[in-house]
This record gives C-alpha cells, structure tokens and sequence, in this order.
C-alpha cells in the first residue's frame, strides 16, 4: 500500500484551556482531492498550519510527503504550494509580475504564462493585483501557489465571502488541479462545494474528526429520501396525497401553502426520467417565490457530533438539493 501524502496521528494543540485540535487522526491519498468540512472554531484553520509548518503542535504525529513538517527543509517547501484565508499581494504588481517575483523563489517554477492560463487569468495578464475582483485575486492566490510546481496544494476557505459565480469559476478553477495530478487539502464551511470538489471529506468538530467518507456517503445519505418543498402559485389545484403515476408521496403544510415532495432512495438522480418528472410536476406547480428545501432528509446524522458539525457548517446545508434536475422556477 503506497505511503500517503498527510498522515495525522492524535494531534493536539491547545490556548490555554481550549483544545483546538483534540486527538485528530487524518490521512490523505496521492492524488486525493480532500476536503475538511466544519464550522467556525472547529480547528480546521490550526490543524492546516501545523500542516503547512508554520505552527507548532503539543503532541501527536505528523508526516506530510514523508516528513514532520515541525522540521521542514527548502525541497521540502518547494514540494507544497499554500493558499491562505487571506493574502496581502503588491497591489502595483501586474499579475505576470507578481507570478515572475514568487516563480524567482523556485529552481524549477512552471512557465509563468502557463499557470496564468491554467487560473483563468489570461485577459488579466497585465492588469495590477490592485484592480482585480475578489475572485480574480483568489485565482491570483491559486497561481502563486502553483507557480512552484508543488505535489501538494493546501487551501484554506478558499471560496469564503464569495457571490454564488464567483464560487462556481472557482470550484472549476480547483477541480481542474485534479487534472494536473496534485494533491489538495481544503477546508471549507460549505458542503456543496465538499460535494462538488472532493474526492473525500472528513467533517471536524470541537477539534476531532468526527467522520470520513466520500461525499455521496458522508452520513449515510445515500439511503435516505430527497425532499422537496414549495409554495403552491395561486389558481393550482391541490395535488392529493401522491404524485400522479409515481405513487411518490406529497404532505401538504397548512395554512403556509407548501407542499413537500418525498422522494425515496430507489428514485434516485441516476434513473434520469423519474427524477424528472418529479422535478417538472414540483416546478409547474410552485410560485414565483418557489423554493427548494432539501437538507431536512438528505443528510443523516450518525451521531451528535456530525449532526452538529453538519448543521452549523453552512446555511448551504439546508438549501442544496439532493436531485440535480431541481431548479425552483424564477427563485
């Protein structure tokens, strides 16, 4: 069994009489998209930084490409690449420069007009760091990460404060990294983008791993139903108990006028037509101001830990959909 790019072995690192990472085991794969899903304070942020070598632990194991990062060296460091919550880039600098300046710091740096274009930065080249958007930074932050040719690439909330685009253009810009053969840790608030980027996710809570698995399975959701709930646009007719044809069950909710649609796990988004025709009989039946409310079933808990980890994580917990084919009409 080939040795694994992270191994973490009861981690602790306390302030005073706060654990902020309490007995943590982790290990990530070559080659593994890996996210860290948990709320504020859960210790994601202290866990990444005594990864990265840049804070001491109290007690525990740690290896990252085969060493203590405790103890790096220069070929260890230009081995990682590093993209912070926040950065403080030259503002006058363009973007081919700032790549030029950190690219000096490397003995075998990637072309500097190749890691431009592999972030999405190409029409950008020659503009100033300072008159970039939030997101064209964040893309910035990835290139100067990147610029070293590095194995492994940590990044820390990497979307955190982003509009729903500009998370989009990055999670495409991210998952791209898998194309490139790296290794990725993030940490991240939001499970939708846990789903649509990593390969696994551990969720941490209070400073412990509190379960690991891919995202499809994170808590035995895949054997659950998928709700969908909505208001019902004025003039529709009452459905009933049950969707026509599926026998798929409906619970109506007085007098707020919403509808639930329970869907069971054997109609599931790889049975294509099912899925559907329950999504088209739910959005021919919602308001203007129709919305989507699939969490309360999608994710199970499997102990008080992840439910809390889960439900505290992010808002996007309780509006992501389950079914890919849900989209509520003009909401």
């Amino acid at each position: 069994m080939p040795e694994p790019v992270i191994s973490i072995e009861g981690l602790r690192k306390s302030y005073g009489d706060v654990d902020a990472v309490n007995d943590l085991d982790l290990r990530v794969e070559e080659k593994e998209v890996f996210a860290v899903l948990g709320p504020n304070g859960a210790g994601k942020t202290t866990m990444l930084e005594i990864l990265e070598g840049y804070r001491s632990r109290d007690a525990g194991r740690v290896e990252v490409l085969g060493t203590d990062p405790a103890k790096p060296d220069s070929a260890w460091r230009e081995r990682v690449g590093i993209v912070l919550q926040e950065t403080a880039l030259e503002t006058l600098l363009t973007v081919r420069e700032s790549l030029q300046l950190y690219a000096g710091y490397y003995s075998a740096p990637r072309p500097v007009d190749e890691v431009i274009e592999l972030v999405g930065l190409t029409e950008k080249a020659d503009a100033r760091a300072g008159r970039l958007s939030g997101g064209q930074m964040r893309r910035l932050d990835v290139g100067i990460a990147l610029i070293g040719d590095p194995d492994l690439l940590f990044l820390d909330e990497p979307t955190t404060g982003f509009d729903p685009s500009a998370r989009r253009q990055a999670w495409k810009m991210i998952a791209g990294l898998r194309d490139l053969g790296k290794t990725v840790l993030l940490t991240t608030h939001y499970m939708d983008e846990a789903q649509f980027l990593a390969d696994r996710v551990a969720v941490v809570n209070r400073g412990r791993v509190v379960a690991v698995d891919t995202p499809e399975r994170l808590g035995d959701r895949e054997n659950l139903p998928t709700s969908i709930s909505f208001r019902i646009a004025a003039g529709m007719p009452r459905p009933g108990t049950a969707i026509p044809e599926t026998g798929v069950p409906v619970r109506e909710t007085a007098p707020e006028e919403m509808l639930t649609v329970i869907v069971p796990t054997s109609v599931s988004p790889e049975s294509g037509g099912s899925m559907e025709s329950i999504s088209s009989w739910s959005r021919a039946r919602a308001s203007s101001t129709a919305f989507c409310r699939a969490a309360c079933n999608c994710v199970s808990v499997v102990n008080a830990d992840v439910s809390s980890a889960l439900s505290t994580a992010s808002s996007s917990t309780r509006s992501v959909s389950c079914n890919p084919y849900w989209s509520p009409r003009n909401s």
